[in-house]
């Protein structure tokens, strides 16, 4: 706890300020720590939902099949392949001489159901707590999954658009002139490119993956971002501070950087929960469409799509909408933690951000001791 005391008591007024009215807005911080322990528990799927046993024992040797593949032949088997630890007769010998731990949910995103006591889609019971998609694959691990990768897919993609996007338009509006008259009309004829028509011909000659879908989506997803630091690097740079550190022989990189940048991220900073939200409709509209990641992987554009082609299992639709608004909601609710707490008369109106930040004095004392 000293040391967060301590943390917090290192930052400037004005910032104490913005973090005290974020925290006043209830509805952000609780989505705030629900999104994060989401995201942490996704972080460790594999230790949710796996067709892996966590570890095992077998014939007094110690094995961890989560982090290792072992042989079939090291358990009894006849083939050298990867061990299926679902296979009945390889889980019967492990049983005989040893023992395995399994997570919670012992499916993958991936795993195949054969044991399924109805045709797939099956409805949700005590095996599948979600039921299974049209593959007999378990609803709920693909969710998990699903989730931890839309939320890595968004967080690169905003970093990668944050950082094109305020460097194009810090210099855009910095330098002004023909720099940014150029700067406009290229940004113009750029983002009225098609984006679904390039991605479908990109599509039809190149297999997409995670990596291809990130750089596809990074040449136009900073495009948003660059009026905002434009129009803050523009009003920034006629300020009297800017105009001395010029007079003094500052380099216009130092001048950018150290005086210009963060008053212009004050703004930008707020755009970052609405580009995030932004990236994660995008891979789930095109995994949607076919258009996204390879068939098989966990997403849950895939699984809206599911609902649709199965609308006899009602509980694939209903899984898909339930996760993906949830996700989105809890977004959007930090973003609006984070214009409250950038906004100028939220802070100065604030009565827990003014009292976080008000210094103490004889004059405030006394009057706390007569009101008492």
């Amino acid at each position: 706890m000293r040391i967060f005391t301590r943390f917090y008591q290192s930052l400037s007024p004005i910032t104490r300020r913005r973090l005290a009215v974020f925290h006043g807005n209830r509805r952000a911080r609780l989505s705030l720590w629900l999104f994060l322990f989401m995201f942490i528990l996704s972080l460790g799927a594999e230790l949710i939902a796996n067709d892996k046993p966590l570890v095992m024992k077998y014939q007094g040797d110690w094995y961890v099949p989560l982090l290792v593949d072992y042989p079939e032949t090291d358990f009894g088997g006849f083939l050298p392949t990867t061990t299926d630890y679902r296979d009945p007769y390889v889980r019967e010998a492990i049983e005989e001489d040893g023992w395995m731990l399994w997570p919670p949910f012992p499916f993958s995103y991936q795993t195949l159901d054969m044991e399924l006591s109805r045709p797939a889609p099956s409805s949700p019971d005590g095996r599948h707590w979600l039921g299974t998609d049209d593959q007999g694959r378990d609803v709920l691990a693909r969710v998990i999954y699903g989730f931890r990768l839309s939320v890595v897919f968004a967080l690169v993609l905003t970093i990668g658009s944050l950082t094109l996007g305020v460097m194009i338009g810090g210099v855009q509006g910095y330098f002004g002139g023909k720099v940014d008259l150029i700067g406009q009309r290229l940004i113009e004829i750029w983002s009225g490119l098609p984006v679904l028509f390039l991605l479908i011909i990109l599509a039809s000659l190149v297999q997409p993956n995670l990596w291809w879908l990130l750089g596809i989506m990074l040449l136009f997803s900073w495009l948003g971002l660059v009026d905002v630091v434009r129009a803050e690097f523009l009003r920034a740079r006629n300020l009297e501070y800017v105009r001395a550190a010029k007079a003094m022989g500052l380099s216009s990189h130092l001048i950018m950087w150290r005086h210009v940048l963060p008053n212009a991220m004050v703004a930008t900073l707020t755009f970052i929960p609405f580009l995030f939200t932004g990236a994660i409709t995008t891979l789930t509209a095109l995994d949607f469409l076919g258009f996204g990641l390879p068939p098989g992987s966990p997403s849950l554009g895939e699984l809206v799509a599911q609902g649709k082609n199965n609308l006899q299992a009602p509980w694939l639709g209903i899984t898909a909408f339930v996760s993906l608004s949830l996700m989105l909601s809890l977004l959007v609710f930090i973003g609006e933690g984070l214009r409250d707490a950038f906004d100028p008369r939220h802070i100065q109106s604030s009565p827990k951000a003014i009292a976080t930040t008000t210094p103490a004095s004889p004059h405030n004392a006394a009057r706390s001791t007569d009101d008492a």
